[in-house]
């Protein structure tokens, strides 16, 4: 326990230390795309939300995503507003990454209500069952929080915390040796090229998955969900809850469309971050293969990848 205390220790002063510097999309970003999916500008359309105050939008945080997807040949469009049905009509897939409450814009301590209204979480679900693809990124608290009632309307069950290594700070590997990246479709990817063996997550929240979805990633028993009442604050009161065996990303079918849900949102971008302007997310050196993971779920849910 004292050591895990530690633990928490460290991480809270990396992260204040981080926090302390902007967060800025690192644009030198280019990973090299083996195959690209389409031609430029010849993909089906993906919305990425900026409707709901949103940590990460396609202009914004998130615009190392929106590159990637351009080049593998998707056309990426930011999404204003309110979810509805005749204008969900205009993708192939929905990203919603840390939407919040207007409340908690600013104030990220309890409570933490849906970022999204009953009668939206209604319209994603029957437009999903319709055919549509949802991708639902939710990091720690109080995001987490904020997409928990949006995720529950497909059977994933999300935290409000922070999902931490007992052993010792810093970002987590899910190693496919370990099995902590688990094999199936997406992480293998169309052909061998595309195989994905590791997988580098920055923090996040874990959550469990219904009996119909695979994982992506998972936890074993060494890693410990925190569940503070304000995010980054950790102390000897601080609610622990063992996650070996959650999920920090997985995926279902749901009627006639498709689901990936993921924990944490850095490993889908690329950042510069904190004084130093540290590289955080697929532009880390630990995180070469997170690129690849991320066209392999889009592949997934433009229905590329069959199963």
């Amino acid at each position: 326990m004292k050591r895990l205390f530690s633990v928490i220790a460290c991480l809270s002063l990396t992260v204040a230390a981080t926090l302390n510097g902007q967060q800025v999309s690192d644009t030198s970003y280019n990973p090299v795309i083996k195959s690209p999916a389409y031609d430029i500008g010849k993909g089906p359309v993906v919305y990425i939300d900026e409707g709901h105050y949103n940590f990460h939008t396609k202009d914004g945080r998130y615009l190392p995503f929106a590159r990637l997807l351009e080049r593998d040949g998707y056309s990426v469009e930011g999404y204003q507003g309110a979810f509805e049905t005749d204008r969900l009509k205009g993708c192939r897939i929905l990203v919603i990454s840390n939407a919040l409450n207007e409340l908690n814009t600013e104030k990220w301590y309890l409570p933490t209500p849906s970022a999204f209204t009953v009668q939206e979480i209604k319209i994603v679900s029957e437009w999903v069952k319709s055919g549509g693809s949802l991708f639902l990124i939710a990091d720690h608290m109080p995001m987490g929080g904020a997409a928990a009632d949006l995720a529950s309307a497909f059977g994933f069950v999300f935290s409000n915390g922070f999902a931490v290594d007992t052993a010792r700070p810093g970002p987590i590997a899910f190693p496919r040796a370990t099995g902590a990246l688990c094999d199936n479709i997406i992480t293998n990817g169309r052909d061998p090229s595309e195989r994905v063996d590791t997988v580098v997550t920055f923090t996040g929240q874990a959550f469990t998955i219904p009996g119909d979805a695979s994982s992506i990633l998972r936890f074993d028993n060494r890693y410990e969900m925190l569940l503070p009442d304000t995010a980054w604050v950790f102390d000897k009161s601080t609610t622990m809850i063992n996650i070996g065996g959650w999920s920090q990303a997985a995926f279902k079918k749901h009627g006639k469309g498709r689901v990936v849900v993921a924990g944490e949102a850095a490993m889908f971008t690329a950042q510069l971050a904190g004084p130093q302007m540290n590289r955080a997310g697929m532009n880390s050196p630990e995180a070469k293969e997170n690129h690849q993971l991320l066209l392999n779920v889009i592949h997934w849910l433009d229905g590329i990848l069959k199963n």
